[in-house]
């Protein structure tokens, strides 16, 4: 690692500064109202991402560097995968309390477990097999009061499809996460994000013929505002990255679903339900729990690594 990784407090303070950030992203756009298309938050969300990402790499003397890649296509898969992933998600956000939202997404790194082994033929063993399923469960039972919704109508049924959109939107960032494990492998992460931005921007325009919403100027500056964040939050998620490694900062993802609770109850009087509460913490649990061993298998393979000989 490089001298500047080498400082965990820091990378965990940039880690919790992109949840905060995330969360003013999540609340902007709760803000901005329920009749706003799903495509078009989509596209504010990934456009107004540039210019924070632009001015950060500008910064770093890397913005030209960022456009060069030799994997087009992929960022392409990885930014329509994404871009139907956010649409779901921000069309559960509108429709959901913002921490069952919150809560149900943390469904995405447990798909990313199940696809990287069916898609990359990632070895999972036993134990993150039952943490995965332990977790799906808690997202179930965080789910099921607002499924069984569908058969009272009304507003309940747009809980129903907001729950159900969110954890589409689960799956499909588990395939997202899939597809930038293999990016990593040959792209700058720099690249990687600057083209996310871009190719999302341009799927969401896809959306305006179906119909956008004529904006009033409070919600066009909060979808503004809620790009902006984004790209800042992506910002700071990156730097973390720089400076610990990644079983260090990700259980402070978790801290989203405190921070979301208390928004959700002052700005927007949402109350935790019972079940809720519950399915979040077995599905924190297992996602911690998976964390714990994706970092003990990786000292494993570092001491087999040492252990074994040079190649004669």
């Amino acid at each position: 690692m490089a001298a500047d990784a080498l400082n965990p407090l820091r990378g965990i303070m940039f880690k919790v500064l992109s949840v905060v950030v995330f969360l003013v992203m999540q609340t902007c756009i709760k803000a901005a109202g329920p009749d706003i298309p799903a495509g078009q938050i989509t596209f504010y969300r990934s456009a107004f991402a540039i210019l924070p990402i632009a001015i950060y790499l500008t910064f770093r003397r890397d913005l030209l560097a960022a456009f060069r890649t030799d994997n087009f296509l992929g960022h392409l898969k990885r930014g329509f995968l994404g871009i139907l992933a956010m649409a779901c998600g921000f069309y559960g956000l509108v429709h959901l309390p913002l921490p069952d939202a919150i809560a149900i997404g943390y469904a995405s790194p447990l798909m990313a477990v199940v696809f990287a082994a069916v898609i990359l033929g990632e070895t999972v063993r036993f134990y993150r097999w039952t943490a995965v399923f332990i977790g799906i469960f808690g997202v179930l039972i965080i789910s099921w009061p607002k499924l069984t919704m569908f058969r009272e109508g009304g507003f309940a049924s747009e809980q129903a499809l907001g729950a159900l959109a969110v954890l589409l939107s689960a799956v499909l960032g588990g395939l997202a996460m899939v597809q930038v494990r293999q990016l990593v492998r040959t792209e700058k992460t720099s690249t990687i994000v600057l083209y996310f931005s871009l190719t999302a921007s341009v799927f969401a325009l896809v959306s305006l013929p179906f119909g956008w919403a004529s904006l009033p100027l409070k919600p066009a500056l909060l979808l503004i505002a809620s790009g902006i964040c984004g790209g800042i939050a992506q910002i700071f998620l990156t730097e973390s990255y720089r400076h610990a490694d990644v079983s260090t900062i990700a259980p402070f993802e978790y801290t989203s679903i405190l921070l979301g609770i208390a928004v959700a109850f002052l700005l927007f009087g949402d109350i935790p339900t019972t079940t809720m509460l519950i399915g979040t913490a077995i599905t924190v649990s297992a996602g911690i729990f998976i964390i714990y061993r994706e970092h003990q298998l990786g000292l494993e393979r570092k001491a087999a690594r040492r252990a074994s000989p040079p190649a004669s």
